[in-house]
């Protein structure tokens, strides 16, 4: 069974049309949290991930819903600020509560913290098993980070790194919308549940485009700007 893995999405509609578009064929589709924030397309972020595509621009749209986890722009964007945001992560939250209908706030707001998938084989969550706000960085990943799964997914940080242990696979798929590990192509990554093996990948997307939507929705220049560096 192959598993294709996104997170940190971040409203970033052209990325994630690039991130599906190469995605290689996959039994299941998870999303470690982080559908919306920062970039200006939050609504057609959150249908691809409810799998309602008719109003997106014609595209790869999954047509049925994505398993997804909570992440701390989501649960801020649904009602609860979980932390002080900086100035483009805050500006990034009002727009969203701003251009989101009730359904989405709604289907955002009924997001789990984390969720078993795959026969309970893969745990997904946003930043740490033990609390989602957790930056998980690769230099903390562990077995012991571990619980009964076979595979760990974890977001939040925008890094793209595994590690397969004996005791199983410990995953950061990276980000679509945001990178920040220095690379700015969309990251995603396909999990072999039989071969037990994690193919990281990127793939281009135009930020040119990003950068023009961010200026013309409002929002600071710096959001589409630090695309093109990953940061």
């Amino acid at each position: 069974m192959k598993v294709g893995v996104i997170s940190d999405i971040h409203g970033n509609r052209v990325a994630l049309r690039e991130v599906l578009a190469a995605m290689p064929s996959v039994d299941r589709l998870l999303c470690a949290g982080d559908v919306v924030g920062y970039n200006p397309w939050h609504a057609d972020c959150v249908d691809a991930m409810r799998g309602e595509p008719a109003a997106l621009p014609e595209g790869p749209w999954p047509t049925e819903e994505i398993s997804t986890v909570m992440g701390n722009h989501d649960r801020a964007v649904a009602g609860e600020m979980p932390f002080t945001f900086n100035g483009m992560a805050q500006a990034g939250v009002e727009h969203a509560k701003e251009t989101l209908d009730d359904e989405q706030l709604s289907w955002l707001a009924a997001l789990p913290e984390e969720l078993l998938a795959c026969d309970d084989r893969v745990k997904a969550v946003h930043g740490h098993p033990e609390d989602p706000d957790h930056y998980t960085y690769p230099e903390e990943f562990g077995p012991e980070l571990l619980g009964d799964e076979d595979v760990l997914v974890m977001g939040h940080t925008h890094h793209q790194h595994h590690e397969v242990y004996d005791e199983g696979i410990v995953l950061n798929p990276g980000s679509v919308g945001q990178p920040r590990d220095g690379n700015y192509r969309a990251a995603f990554a396909v999990v072999d549940l039989d071969e037990w093996t994690v193919e990281e990948h990127r793939v281009r997307y135009d930020t040119g485009a990003v950068i023009d939507a961010v200026e013309e929705a409002g929002l600071p220049r710096e959001i589409g700007f630090r695309l093109t560096q990953g940061r």
